[in-house]
């Protein structure tokens, strides 16, 4: 077909440009009506505030075969599955598996730990809580349970929803008084949702202490490995090491074997166990990345190859630097309005190498002081207010291991935001968010302590 060939032009409300004349065969002339802007209104809503991680789907569709497990009718039938155990549920080859791939990635001491599998490391994190607030004689009043802000958001939801006897929230361990009884602190680190490295705060420092380590994010695909974490309790998942999800399989290494024995029946009671079929799954992708690290992981460990980039965690590494590289430079062209937390580079025994942590959230702090997640969502991006994890709103948490696609837009997205100062509103302070044809108003933090979203208005 003759004439002119169609091109299609993204402008900065993501619109499409035609060409207005195209000529047909016979020399007559067709016009295209350009098609009205796209609003914010009309475009997609990201939804960066959940941490689902989709990032490493891709690596697992062109690897995942060999992670493939047959389960026949007939297995599986028993609860059982080592009734000699402490953690009488877990299959044998799941406690194999972890103890490998912690021994071959150096992120965590093993020895003289006992292995609980948990539906994901939620559950195990509240068994956790029963085993050491049973673990002594009942106290008066129920043990505080402490974290320092910014905090996991779920962790205060987790802590309340029960509403026991033996254990409360008490909040921020900053500002907390652990001198008069006993308390359990929950240490994340890196932290949820800021990447920084953490120790205990508190519990260190009074003796009444009782720790819980959150170490989901201690793998080489997020932070460089320092050093083996040797702690009492420590709460990891397959969820953040693989991105397996939907297994739902986390695991605890315990140190005390009566709080190990106490976290079980906690699991006996709740769920009477874990769903073995995941068990096994679990098994066979921690087996085949353990056995990938043994080949090509760092000499530091006296292994044949030096080459950690080509596991999964090696790759996943590169894929989560790509992706910080592409936040911070969006975020460097937005220095107004945005702030990232800075993380040195560190050696990593697991890499042979130094580099910057990757975390899987962004921590965004919004410069002019208003609502950070609000402006967020005034541009359609979903993500999780810094108030839920226990400080200012001008603070909002953002996925970083969603979809590409997703993430691309996103970027996109971001690329596009202003705030500014509102010289001319006389009655209301705020803050003007202005991209392509959409203005939002804004409060900020000084009128309503919260940037509480005031207007919105479509700009023709």
């Amino acid at each position: 077909m003759g004439g002119k060939k169609l091109h299609n032009h993204n402008n900065n409300n993501g619109a499409v440009d035609t060409n207005s004349n195209n000529s047909n065969r016979n020399g007559t002339t067709t016009t295209t009506v350009k098609p009205p802007p796209v609003t914010l209104q009309q475009s997609p809503i990201i939804n960066l505030d959940r941490g689902d991680p989709s990032v490493f789907e891709p690596y697992w569709r062109k690897n995942g075969g060999k992670c493939t497990i047959t389960i026949s009718g007939h297995d599986s039938l028993s609860y059982f599955s080592d009734p000699n155990s402490v953690c009488w549920y877990m299959e044998p080859e799941l406690q194999e598996a972890i103890r490998r791939v912690h021994r071959v990635v150096g992120n965590a001491e093993t020895e003289g730990c006992h292995v609980v599998a948990g539906t994901g490391s939620t559950v195990l994190f509240q068994a956790a809580l029963y085993a050491l607030s049973t673990s002594s004689s009942v106290a008066a009043e129920p043990m505080k349970v402490v974290c320092a802000a910014p905090y996991y958001s779920q962790y205060k939801e987790q802590v309340e929803l029960l509403q026991s006897r033996l254990y409360e929230w008490g909040g921020d361990a900053e500002t907390f008084d652990g001198s008069a009884a006993p308390f359990i602190e929950v240490v994340t680190s890196p932290n949820n949702p800021d990447g920084s490295l953490r120790e205990a705060a508190v519990a260190n420092k009074t003796g009444n202490g009782k720790l819980i380590h959150d170490l989901a994010y201690y793998w080489p695909n997020y932070t460089p490995i320092t050093r083996p974490a040797d702690y009492d309790i420590m709460l990891f998942t397959l969820t953040k090491c693989t991105g397996h999800a939907g297994s739902r399989i986390g695991w605890a290494l315990v140190k005390d074997v009566e709080v190990a024995k106490k976290m079980t029946t906690f699991m006996q009671i709740t769920t009477i166990g874990v769903s073995k079929d995941s068990q096994l799954r679990a098994a066979k992708i921690l087996g085949v990345v353990a056995e990938d690290c043994e080949q090509h992981a760092a000499g530091a460990f006296g292994y044949a190859g030096n080459d950690a980039d080509k596991t999964f965690f090696g790759e996943s590494r590169k894929l989560m630097a790509e992706r910080w590289e592409k936040l911070r430079e969006a975020v460097k062209d937005k220095k107004d309005v945005f702030t990232l937390p800075k993380y040195p580079k560190r050696y990593c025994n697991f890499s042979g190498r130094y580099f910057q942590p990757a975390p899987a959230f962004g921590w965004l702090e919004c410069k002019k002081g208003c609502d950070a997640s609000a402006l967020m969502k005034a541009h359609n991006v979903l993500t999780r207010g810094g108030e839920t994890f226990g400080v200012s709103s001008r603070y909002t948490r953002i996925s970083m291991i969603s979809r590409e696609e997703e993430f691309e837009r996103f970027i996109e997205r971001i690329s596009g935001i202003q705030c500014v100062d509102e010289e001319d509103e006389e009655e209301e302070e705020g803050f003007v968010v202005m991209n392509g044809g959409d203005v939002i108003r804004l409060g900020n933090g000084n009128s309503n302590g919260h940037g509480k979203w005031l207007e919105q208005v479509e700009v023709q």
